[in-house]
């Protein structure tokens, strides 16, 4: 069955290094055929609280006038692997729908023992081009539900096949990601399919990663946008 709608819940706006305004790639990923999206954008302890709230803005504008389900997280990128579990809690109180953590991408100077960090932690929703995942890491993250990432990006996509394969082995949940910095790298379902037949994911479990795994993520963001906003 061709799959016909997409998600995707790592995506950068100005607000880090990407091209566009978080409002012009809600619009692109409409346009797309995306079904929900979460916009991730670089953070650390010095902009998480900004890019939290001014992307929320642009979302809650999509979510209300064109009825389009997206939310504002971040992506914890390059801090201190001992600090991942306290950013990642502040940014859930600070409202983030979801913490994605950039893993020890084999292109990028990533502290090792950030991905056990990430793994390890009940705050993280999604471990990021972690690079060469190892089945610790792996085991660990189906302990905590953390999701581990098949990126559409180049360079951190290199480890793809080695990620599925680990992953699948210990049974961890994968999902599929753009970390799209520009137009061009919005994923559509047939470039997000794409990803997972190249990473080697079986055929008969291409539609549950990419579709049902990122159901799943999308109701983890509503829950978690939700809760922040009674607490």
């Amino acid at each position: 069955m061709a799959i016909s709608k997409v998600y995707d819940f790592h995506m950068h706006t100005i607000l880090s290094d990407g091209v566009l305004l978080p409002i012009e790639l809600i619009r692109r990923c409409i346009v797309n055929r995306s079904a929900g999206m979460v916009i991730a954008d670089h953070a650390g302890p010095s902009t998480m609280q900004r890019v939290i709230a001014e992307g929320g803005r642009d979302c809650a504008l999509a979510r209300e006038h064109w009825g389009f389900e997206c939310y504002a997280g971040v992506e914890l990128t390059h801090v201190p692997s001992a600090s991942i579990a306290d950013l990642a809690m502040q940014a859930k109180e600070l409202g983030a729908a979801l913490v994605v953590v950039h893993g020890e991408s084999p292109v990028e100077p990533v502290e090792p023992g950030t991905n056990l960090a990430a793994a390890t932690c009940p705050d993280v929703d999604i471990l990021a081009h972690p690079g060469l995942l190892t089945a610790q890491v792996a085991e660990a993250a189906l302990t905590t539900d953390v999701y581990i990432e098949l990126t559409a990006r180049r360079g951190h996509n290199m480890a793809n096949g080695l990620v599925t394969n680990v992953a699948l082995q210990a049974g961890a949940k994968l999902i599929v990601d753009s970390d799209a910095h520009q137009p061009d790298d919005i994923l559509t379902p047939q470039w997000a399919e794409h990803v997972a037949r190249c990473a080697g994911v079986p055929e008969d479990l291409i539609s549950s990663i990419v579709c049902d795994h990122a159901q799943a993520m999308l109701a983890r963001a509503q829950a978690n946008f939700a809760k922040a906003g009674a607490a």
